[in-house]
């Protein structure tokens, strides 16, 4: 490996003690995997996958029986009583605001109670002014922090006995910045209380980067409706495109009206010939999902014995795939994320640079040498440029690569 793929022999023989210390954290994913596995299994024998479930419908879609067998697949894997899942959904994102401005109507409130969301979401809000935001329309933000990475429930009761809250929405992955992601442990406690205090709550959960991490997802814990993208988890590295809203059937139905229009729903949306790529995806996901987590659990030790800070460290419990390093500086943190690129199957020859980004208040770096643009399963790494310059590293369709990858990484950077 050392004259092959070029690394120093001190990052190899570091590599293999490192590979020694989380063989017991690698023996928890296996299992969860085969759980997970199970899942996606017993849904597709419950639905009678056949081949004639990747036939493509063309123009309206009208009577695609591949479509709607999929979204029951996703139902059952994911617990819900309906599922909407479409290619037309650009991504993560798009869905999100595709199912906000569903259930959201002028003058009605939202509220994040785990502090602001993703960056791509500030736009969509309004948080940053948008002639086409939420708050153009009417509808207001308000959010409550984490304390310590915990929910801050003595505030979180008090704003819900004022009343006036239409929908809450809880961001379990980290996003860009330094905070834990949200346990589905935590979840369920504090869905418990919304739901004691007001049971017609929507209570939304963004669950991109998170799905198959553990073995239940948020609906099975009370949660409403749930919104993934499938160049994340659930897509497998397979999937081209698409993204998910799952959860309660009228609130699926309000969310497909938006996609689609009043009257269509759900019974339009050709597939083009897609359903082979999101079937097959969502099958190897539990096992992709799976090297994303021990690539990450390599990174994470392999920097901290470097003298990084990771977030998780190797041995924490994990609610999504996203593993943060803390470079303290500007060169550290672009030579990484371009050492990412080089141990990247596509364009390995590129070197990104930090760039202004739509959707992005600072520059942003990203690598991803990635089959499906914009793949986060697919091994990646992105960052935005400001102090206190942290990565953020997620995937690996398999462990093999991803390990490749964060050597090269780290190679390049103690160049």
């Amino acid at each position: 490996m050392s004259k092959e793929y070029e690394l120093s022999k001190e990052i190899i023989n570091l590599a293999k003690q490192v590979e020694q210390e989380i063989k017991p954290v690698f023996k928890e994913i296996n299992e969860i995997c085969e759980q997970n596995s199970l899942k996606v299994l017993k849904a597709f024998q419950k639905r009678h996958i056949s081949d004639m479930h990747f036939n493509s419908t063309t123009g309206y879609g009208y009577g695609d029986i591949g479509r709607d067998t999929i979204e029951a697949v996703f139902s059952d894997v994911l617990g819900a009583q309906d599922s909407l899942v479409r290619s037309q959904f650009i991504s993560g994102t798009h869905a999100l605001t595709v199912a906000l401005f569903a259930f959201l109507r002028p003058a009605d409130t939202m509220l994040s109670i785990s502090g602001k969301p993703y960056d791509t979401l500030d736009s969509v809000i309004g948080i940053q002014e948008n002639a086409s935001s939420l708050k153009a329309f009417g509808i207001k933000y308000e959010q409550i922090d984490l304390v310590n990475n915990e929910f801050n429930k003595e505030k979180i009761v008090e704003r819900l006995k004022q009343g006036g809250i239409k929908l809450i929405e809880i961001q379990r992955s980290r996003g860009y910045s330094l905070r834990n992601s949200i346990s589905i442990e935590k979840l369920e406690e504090i869905i418990k209380i919304i739901k004691q205090i007001d049971p017609n709550i929507i209570v939304m959960i963004d669950n991109c980067y998170c799905e198959f991490v553990g073995t239940k997802e948020p609906l099975q814990v009370g949660a409403d409706v749930i919104v993934g993208s499938l160049i994340k988890n659930l897509g497998g590295g397979i999937a081209p495109n698409g993204a998910y809203i799952a959860g309660r059937k009228d609130l699926v139905m309000l969310a497909s009206e938006r996609l689609t229009s009043p009257g269509l729903g759900k019974e339009v949306g050709p597939t083009l010939g897609i359903n082979k790529q999101i079937l097959q995806g969502l099958f190897f996901a539990p096992s992709v999902v799976a090297s994303s987590l021990k690539t990450a659990v390599f990174a994470s030790r392999m920097l901290e014995k470097l003298g990084y800070i990771t977030s998780p460290k190797y041995n924490e419990k994990r609610a999504d795939i996203v593993q943060t390093i803390e470079f303290g500086n500007k060169e550290d943190l672009v030579k990484f994320c371009q050492g990412i690129q080089m141990g990247s199957p596509i364009d390995s020859h590129s070197i990104p640079e930090p760039w202004d980004m739509p959707g992005y208040v600072n520059q942003v770096i990203m690598a991803a040498g990635a089959f499906t643009q914009g793949s986060s399963i697919e091994l990646s790494c992105d960052a935005p440029i400001r102090p206190p310059f942290v990565a953020f590293m997620q995937g690996g369709l398999t462990y093999e690569y991803g390990k490749l990858g964060v050597l090269k990484a780290i190679s390049n950077m103690k160049e």
